[in-house]
């Protein structure tokens, strides 16, 4: 994961945040996913323990959702708009954010 894919990523997060819809925490980022809405999902690569977070880089996967892994949970919860860190993010109205999304989607493969 390149240092340029992630801060796109955290820039898409802040700019999904006020001009879409996010969603936040890990239970928010699976429903989702699973419903079909995310457009694009970012997870922390240290939360702690692992579990928590291990299931969805297979679910985004397979339901074919862009996901970004490897992010700073601290950096994830103040992109977010969060005074806390959160493992994970889900955008799921872009907002401005949709050519980087598309980008970020385009990389990720």
């Amino acid at each position: 994961m390149s240092d340029d894919l992630l801060k796109k990523a955290y820039e898409a997060v802040e700019i999904a945040r006020k001009t879409g819809k996010i969603k936040k925490g890990t239970n928010e980022t699976t429903k989702a996913i699973e419903r079909g809405v995310a457009k694009l999902v970012v997870v922390a690569g240290d939360a702690n323990p692992q579990e928590i977070t291990m299931h969805l880089g297979p679910l985004c996967a397979e339901k074919k959702v862009p996901c970004v892994l490897k992010a700073s949970k601290e950096e994830l919860g103040a992109a977010a708009g969060l005074s806390v860190p959160t493992v994970s993010v889900a955008i799921t109205q872009e907002g401005d954010a949709s050519d980087l999304i598309k980008d970020i989607a385009a990389k990720s493969k």
